[in-house]
């Protein structure tokens, strides 16, 4: 069995000092840096370039930032994954990111191992937010007054027990592969789950399931 090959990333920030410390310590833990970007508009050129396997993207920059790129890549159906890392740690900020596109969302003061573990999780077409914002996003949710008149959350009959087990994988930042093998199932049959899942909950993509399972409570 041959050795997993290096995945390559783009990585977009304003601050030079801080997106070449990414850069250094992404290359150490074994991540290829393809192409760098000072804000969204650079991005979309060094993405179309170098088709990395994800790009890293900061939040907050002068010109284009994080929400403009996302929204850009959409505009182009541009299939490469997005993982936000930044400072802010504001639920507003996270669910507009989410909403744009990004399959995932970690702040700065993440190590360097799980920096790595989130690139590669993505790039295996997985999800992955930081748990303190997943856990506060749900609390919110399950705070948060029904609104007058809202349609009725998905019932939890709806999906079926091992389609309920790999959403909630799914909402762990587990990959298909990755699902397969904690279910002791084939890779086709994960994909097909996933994609009944989607269906069922009405939801674009991976992330959006997750979203919509949080808000309608299939995870507690």
């Amino acid at each position: 069995m041959g050795a997993r090959p290096m995945t390559r990333v783009v990585v977009v920030d304003d601050q030079t000092l801080v997106r070449q410390g990414i850069v250094t310590l992404l290359e150490l833990a074994g991540v290829e840096v393809v192409g760098q970007a000072d804000d969204g508009a650079a991005a979309l050129d060094v993405i179309e370039q170098q088709e990395p396997d994800v790009v890293l993207l900061d939040l907050r920059m002068p010109r284009h930032d994080g929400i403009w790129t996302l929204e850009r890549l959409r505009e182009r159906a541009c299939a490469v994954p997005a993982l936000i890392l930044t400072t802010f740690d504001d639920d507003t900020l996270v669910l507009d990111a989410l909403r744009a596109g990004a399959r995932g969302y970690l702040l700065k003061d993440v190590t360097v191992e799980q920096l790595a573990r989130a690139v590669r999780t993505l790039a295996d077409g997985g999800t992955l937010i930081a748990p303190s914002i997943t856990d506060r996003l749900l609390r919110a949710i399950q705070d948060a007054p029904a609104p007058v008149g809202a349609e009725s959350p998905v019932a939890i009959q709806e999906l079926t027990g091992r389609e309920l087990e790999v959403l909630r994988l799914m909402a762990e930042g587990y990959s298909n592969r990755e699902i397969a093998a904690a279910l002791n199932l084939a890779d086709g049959t994960v994909k097909n789950h996933v994609s009944t899942i989607l269906l069922k909950l009405a939801a674009r993509d991976r992330t959006n399931a997750v979203l919509r399972a949080l808000r309608d409570g299939l995870l507690r």
